[in-house]
């Protein structure tokens, strides 16, 4: 069993992607950046930018059948390794313990040349309610 899972309240896909997609009881998003739902850039430090992925996460988690609990792994890609103490003070605000599993690599470039970008793997509270 596979389900694609798009909302309005997160940015749409800018390329040949879906926001997530659901296999079994797991849920994989696309790697969200800082963008609001209307496709505008989150202006501002990788604090305010990791805010926003870390809302459209949960968005599209939520649209999923999950929420940002139900997170059991994320990769982080920072642009600079140097906000790393900025993105975890922001990545505490939303996961809480037991936390989840978590990759943070350094990369080049982004899209749209955004300082982050974040994935994660979750599961679904019920099938039945998507």
């Amino acid at each position: 069993m596979k389900k694609i899972v798009s909302t309005t309240e997160a940015p749409a896909a800018i390329g040949p992607y879906s926001q997530a997609v659901i296999h079994h009881d797991i849920v994989y998003t696309s790697g969200q950046i800082p963008l609001k739902a209307d496709g505008t850039l989150v202006d501002g430090d990788v604090g305010e930018q990791a805010r926003q992925v870390l809302t459209n996460l949960a968005y599209v988690l939520n649209e999923a059948g999950s929420r940002i609990q139900n997170v059991i792994k994320t990769t982080v890609y920072l642009e600079n390794m140097d906000d790393f103490d900025k993105v975890n003070a922001v990545y505490g605000a939303f996961f809480k313990e037991p936390y989840p599993a978590r990759c943070t690599v350094a990369v080049r470039t982004l899209p749209k040349n955004v300082k982050i970008e974040i994935e994660a793997i979750a599961h679904v509270d019920d099938l039945n309610q998507i």
